[in-house]
């Protein structure tokens, strides 16, 4: 493995490093990404159980932010619960926004990786053409060892190049897939919130009415 890494010369080193960032980055993000983790199952169902029996304070809205994206929304939901529709609307989506932003952390790398990993590939490859054609104008085409050298840095580097950008490329494709499900499953949870918390208010002044 060695020898191929050196026969591939220094492109090979940045190369190398897109890998290693490639793979932590991908680690670091299934990680983050789990949806238990984003969006916890039984938070809604807390959350709501606050709401009716125990009520929403500024600590139960702190807890709540910190839990979790999703808690994130839903604090903002229930932070402007009593100022009206709209305004409950703006602040989750001031929220989500923030929270996705959150989620697509180091997302964005993934693609310049599978970008420019392959472009590294190719200016290897150029280079040990270019050796390889120096060697056959200094020693003519006879000498195949120094032939031999360009030809496999060419092929090295480009081979390189690839394995590193179709993963990172896989990773960065199924990382916005998962982010776009979690977005659209935390926005269900907060429409149900903010409906039960709308007609949770229309009750009583319904019952007024009939009084």
């Amino acid at each position: 493995m060695f020898e191929i890494i050196v026969a591939g010369g220094w492109v090979m080193i940045p190369i190398l490093g897109c890998s290693v960032v490639a793979a932590v980055i991908a680690i670091e993000r299934f990680l983050a990404l789990r949806a238990e983790r984003v969006a916890p199952t039984q938070l809604l169902n807390q959350v709501w159980h606050w709401v009716q029996e125990e009520g929403i304070t500024r600590e139960r809205l702190e807890e709540l932010r910190g839990s979790s994206p999703l808690g994130q929304i839903l604090s903002a939901a229930l932070g402007s619960a009593d100022q009206g529709r709209e305004v409950v609307k703006d602040r989750v989506e001031d929220a989500a926004v923030q929270v996705v932003h959150g989620l697509e952390r180091y997302v964005g790398v993934l693609g310049t990786i599978a970008s420019i990993a392959p472009l590294l590939g190719l200016l290897g490859t150029v280079l040990g053409m270019m050796r390889a054609f120096s060697v056959i104008m200094l020693h003519g085409s006879g000498s195949a060892s120094l032939l031999a050298g360009g030809i496999s840095e060419a092929l090295v580097t480009t081979a390189a190049g690839l394995m590193v950008a179709v993963p990172a490329l896989i990773c960065h494709r199924f990382f916005e897939r998962r982010i776009d499900t979690l977005a659209v499953d935390m926005q269900d949870r907060t429409v149900r919130l903010v409906d039960a918390l709308g007609a949770e208010r229309k009750a009583p002044a319904a019952a007024r009415k009939r009084a």
